[in-house]
C-alpha cells in the first residue's frame, strides 16, 4: 500500500489535477483537511471508502490511521489544501511514514498565490518591475519564523511579496513594509481565492487596513504586495520581440 499526498488546490473543486482526482478514486481510505479542502472532492472517493476529517486529529491519530490502512493493505489519499510544498505539515507526516516503513507519493496542487493572482488577473512578475516572487508569512502560534526570515529583509528587494497566514497581523505587515515600499505601493487581499465566497480588496499600503476594517477578514486570506499588481507602463518582454532570435522562431545561433 501507499499513502498518496495530494495537493487539493486552493478551493474550487475543479482546480485539482487529473492525477490527484484519479488517486482519490482508487484509494479505499481518504484523509482530508476538512477546514480547507472542499467537500465536493470527496465525491471522487470510491464507494464504501473510509473518509476521515483530520482537522480535529493530532499527528499521533493521523499516524494511527496510516498504520491501520497499512495493516489492511489499503491505499490512502491524503488531501491537503493548495500545494504540498509550502505550509502543508506534510514533512512531519513523511517522517512518521518513514519510521513505519510505509511508501508514499506526492502529487502537486495549484497553490493559493496562483489562484489569488488569477482572481486579480495579474502577472506577478513584469519586465524591469519585478522578476521574483517571495512566499512568506509572519510568526504564529503554530510556527515561529527563523531569525533571518523577516518581512524587512525580504522587503529590501522591492519585489512582489505573497504574505500567507497573516491577515490577523495586517497592521504589522503594513508597518514593516511601508518604509521599503512606500504608502502608495499597491496591495491586494484575496480571501478564499477560487471559492464561491471569494472576496478581493485592492488598495495601497496606506489604505488597506481601513479597507479590511470595513469588510473584516479573519482567516484564509493572502496579502499580495508590490508594484507588479498595478503597474501598466512596463517594457514588453523580449520573448515575442521580432528582433529576439530563438530556436523556435529562426535565426538562433546557439
Amino acid at each position: 500500500m501507499k499513502v498518496h499526498f495530494i495537493g487539493a488546490g486552493p478551493g474550487a473543486p475543479d482546480l485539482i489535477t487529473l492525477r490527484g482526482r484519479d488517486l482519490i478514486a482508487q484509494s479505499p481510505v481518504c484523509l482530508y483537511a476538512g477546514s480547507l479542502v472542499p467537500q465536493e472532492l470527496l465525491a471522487y472517493c470510491p464507494p464504501g471508502a473510509r473518509i476521515v476529517d483530520t482537522a480535529p486529529l493530532t499527528l499521533d491519530q493521523i499516524e494511527a490511521e496510516f498504520a491501520a490502512a497499512q495493516a489492511a493493505d489499503q491505499d490512502v489519499a491524503r488531501l491537503h489544501s493548495g500545494d504540498l510544498s509550502v505550509w502543508s505539515a506534510m514533512g512531519e507526516q513523511l517522517r512518521r511514514l518513514d519510521r513505519l516503513g510505509i511508501a508514499y507519493t506526492v502529487t502537486p496542487g495549484v497553490p493559493s498565490f496562483a489562484a489569488a493572482a488569477a482572481a486579480l488577473q495579474r502577472e506577478l512578475t513584469l519586465p524591469e518591475v519585478a522578476q521574483s516572487l517571495v512566499l512568506t508569512r509572519t510568526s504564529g502560534r503554530a510556527s515561529s519564523m527563523p531569525e533571518r526570515e523577516t518581512l524587512a529583509i525580504f522587503a529590501q528587494s522591492g519585489t512582489t511579496l505573497a504574505v500567507h497566514l497573516s491577515i490577523h497581523a495586517l497592521a504589522r505587515v503594513v508597518t514593516e513594509l511601508t518604509p521599503f515600499y512606500g504608502p502608495d505601493c499597491p496591495v491586494a487581499v484575496v480571501y478564499r481565492a477560487s471559492w464561491p465566497d471569494e472576496r478581493v480588496l485592492q488598495g495601497m499600503l496606506g489604505t488597506i487596513e481601513a479597507m479590511v476594517g470595513q469588510e473584516p477578514i479573519e482567516r484564509t486570506a493572502l496579502i499580495l504586495v508590490g508594484q507588479a499588481l498595478a503597474h501598466k507602463d512596463f517594457r514588453e518582454s523580449a520573448l515575442y520581440d521580432t528582433e529576439y532570435k530563438r530556436r523556435f522562431r529562426g535565426g538562433y545561433q546557439g
